[in-house]
């Protein structure tokens, strides 16, 4: 079954997320070391803030989830994702990951453009809680095969449960908005739509993720002719 091919063979595109948004700190660092205020550095490698987004640069949504506030910033957050990532490229196949994960990771810089909106915000963690309620999503689907069970449903609840409230500790500068949002969305998409698929709904999601790949290329365009013009 395509399904059982999936947990078997994988492009592994999870690692070459890790790869791009290592890449980007990388080259943020030795840009900054040429500028002062690393508020300014952010913004021009994509930060969300929202009175920019406002004022139409609606791309920072989508660049602010491959920026990260650091190295152990994106060290958290790549450790998850090289995890997580693994489970559901394996399980969903790499077009829906790749799906789930950009649609998920936008909805959360949704939800932090109204409840942070005076506050820069970087970091895929929206995304990564995505895959995570998908994940949870699925253990509640009756077609969810049994061998998933252990890494699906129920068995997410704890690490849910303390990272959203770690997420309400003062002075924690955790984005809990965008964990929220890709999480609940995430779940959305687990629960409604089922881990086994079909030939034509793999060209669904591969479409789907072919042109969520152009929006991110087309908003690191729109962000480069910004800085330029």
């Amino acid at each position: 079954m395509r399904f059982l091919d999936n947990l078997h063979f994988k492009r592994q595109a999870y690692l070459y997320l890790i790869l791009i948004d290592s890449l980007i700190l990388l080259a943020f660092y030795v840009f900054r070391t040429f500028i002062n205020g690393s508020d300014i550095a952010y913004l021009l490698f994509g930060a969300q803030y929202g009175p920019l987004v406002s004022q139409g640069q609606w791309y920072r949504i989508v660049t602010a989830m491959f920026m990260h506030g650091g190295f152990l910033h994106l060290a958290f957050n790549m450790y998850a994702l090289y995890i997580l990532g693994n489970y559901a490229e394996g399980i969903y196949g790499t077009y829906r990951f790749l799906a789930y994960f950009f649609i998920t990771g936008i909805v959360g810089n949704i939800a932090t453009q109204f409840f942070y909106y005076d506050s820069l915000s970087v970091g895929a963690s929206g995304g990564i809680f995505g895959l995570v309620g998908a994940l949870f999503g699925a253990g509640f689907r009756k077609d969810t095969p049994f061998f998933l069970r252990s890494i699906t449903g129920s068995a997410l609840l704890p690490m849910i449960v303390l990272n959203v409230v770690l997420g309400f500790v003062p002075g924690s500068g955790i984005n809990n908005a965008a964990h929220i949002g890709g999480l609940l969305s995430g779940m959305l998409l687990g629960y409604t739509i089922p881990v086994y698929y079909s030939y034509r709904a793999e060209k669904l999601w591969r479409a789907i993720a072919i042109v969520l790949i152009l929006v991110i290329v087309l908003s690191y365009a729109w962000l480069l002719k910004d800085l330029m013009f």
